[in-house]
């Protein structure tokens, strides 16, 4: 009976794992029945192609997911930026043809490293501005504008003929703690969250969607449990004729781990209506990350599911509909033929998304200095990445500040350093009352020529200062601004 339901419960994890080849724990698990994969940047490194193909040829029915949204969020392009346009830089542009062709792009990429499922698009309404996670992964703060483009790029997935998981049900964009971190909460009441934030998942639902990924929120108005452990939020899917898989989002982010932790949040979001448990990227704990952290969370995950099963806390058929509701998608996507090609030029579309506040000075096609206030990047968003403030500086001098902890004299310094020359302000979230917007202010008083570069969620202008608003740390959106700033 144990053997029967060990099997039983690896059907429904989703693991992710170290290394760019099949570790053996995880080579034995595909063989006893695990629901698949899900890749992260650290498992790119190699011959993703191949990886693939051995992880078919041990479970030709394996679900392999890749997280890649384009724009700010990529794994297949995490060293060079992405090449594609990301969903805010969309939502500017706001034409479905675009948005749809960008997703099934996308879709094309995964699937020739071998990919089943895109994690993606996101369907939340971005309509808190201090948002750390959501941003300009979101189409926008419009309800109407996200649903029209959530569908239309789910519709471009599965054109390709992988799955697309719309992501983070209930809605994630009016929070302001990013639950890699912490557990947000969504104080809003019903009919607004009704309103504003659930219609984007009834239209991806609408669409077609294969898969929808929840949401590590709490929302008080249907209780305390997180959305992902929460069956009342979860039966909202159900009752809006969603019959498709409920993918859970990683179990490993401190909003489950560092709570209810890993073992009883598997069994708790399985009980709650969850289809397929994403375990996490097991690199999430940094320094403290251990040599075997994927086998743990794994171990620690499944053996919680089986213990549930045995002592009958978990129910049997429970557990049974969601591995057929996931043996259902892996069927659908494991019979798609060779992906559709098209015509795609992603830099038209980012060269309409790029717009500009007030006149910049040109400045010369050479090396230039940028002085960099964004945040450091999270788990979840590149925000501070590396190949945008390459592409802006053009390999001059980059000096870079934290807005939320400057002294003076650093200000001072950095002001001097930059006297002589053209200088590019480069930052991520300039609302009012920001830290960004506050040092980005002073640095545009103190000096001349200065010009703004802002890859976060377009702001109120600046007074007496450019602003060059690209939405979106992808590489396209940085290059773009640069040849803008040389006048080409």
């Amino acid at each position: 009976m144990t053997d029967d339901l060990t099997r039983l419960a690896n059907r429904v994890v989703w693991p992710g794992f170290l290394g760019s080849t099949v570790p053996a724990w995880l080579e034995k698990e595909l063989g006893d029945g695990l629901a698949g994969v899900v890749y992260f940047a650290q498992n790119l490194q190699g011959d993703t192609a191949e990886l693939s193909r051995r992880i078919h040829e041990v479970a030709p029915s394996a679900l392999i997911g890749i997280d890649e949204e384009g724009g700010s969020v990529t794994r297949l392009e995490t060293a060079t930026g992405s090449t594609v346009p990301g969903a805010a830089q969309l939502g500017a542009v706001d034409d479905l043809e675009a948005t749809r062709a960008t997703a099934a792009e996308i879709a094309r990429r995964c699937d020739a490293i071998g990919a089943d499922v895109v994690l993606g698009p996101v369907a939340d309404v971005n309509t808190d501005a201090r948002n750390p996670v959501i941003g300009t992964r979101s189409f926008g703060d419009s309800t109407v504008l996200v649903s029209r483009h959530a569908a239309a790029a789910v519709r471009g997935i599965q054109q390709v003929g992988l799955a697309a998981c719309a992501k983070h049900f209930p809605g994630h964009g009016d929070t302001h703690v990013d639950s890699h971190h912490d557990l947000p909460r969504l104080d809003a009441p019903i009919y607004e969250i009704t309103s504003q934030h659930l219609p984007p998942f009834a239209a991806v639902v609408g669409a077609g969607a294969m898969a929808i990924m929840t949401a590590h929120i709490v929302v008080p108005a249907w209780g305390e449990a997180p959305a992902t452990l929460n069956p009342q939020v979860l039966g909202l899917l159900r009752d809006a004729g969603f019959d498709g898989v409920i993918i859970t989002d990683a179990l490993d982010m401190a909003a489950i781990r560092e709570t209810v932790g890993l073992g009883p949040g598997a069994v708790a979001a399985l009980a709650a209506g969850a289809d397929l448990l994403c375990v996490g990227n097991p690199t999430n704990p940094g320094d403290a990350m251990l040599a075997d952290q994927d086998e743990r969370d794994f171990h620690a995950v499944r053996d919680a599911i089986v213990a549930a099963l045995e002592d009958g806390s978990l129910p049997i058929a429970r557990v049974e509909q969601a591995a057929t509701r996931v043996t259902r998608m892996a069927a659908r996507v494991r019979s798609r033929g060779v992906a559709p090609r098209e015509e795609f030029d992603p830099d038209a579309v980012v060269r309409r998304a790029v717009t500009v506040e007030g006149s910049f000075v040109t400045i010369p096609d050479a090396e230039t200095a940028v002085i960099d206030i964004r945040r450091r990047s999270s788990l979840a968003v590149d925000s501070a990445a590396a190949h945008v403030v390459r592409a802006l500086s053009a390999g001059g001098t980059v000096i870079r500040l934290d807005a939320t902890s400057i002294s003076d004299q650093e200000v001072r310094t950095a002001v001097a350093a930059c006297a002589d020359a053209p200088v590019l302000v480069l930052a991520d979230m300039l609302g009012p009352g920001s830290a960004q917007r506050t040092l980005a202010d002073r640095i545009g008083r103190e000096l001349p020529n200065v010009t703004v570069v802002d890859v976060g969620v377009p702001s109120p202008p600046l007074d007496g200062v450019a602003v060059i608003s690209v939405r979106g740390a992808g590489l396209l959106g940085a290059q773009r601004a640069r040849r803008m700033l040389i006048g080409e």
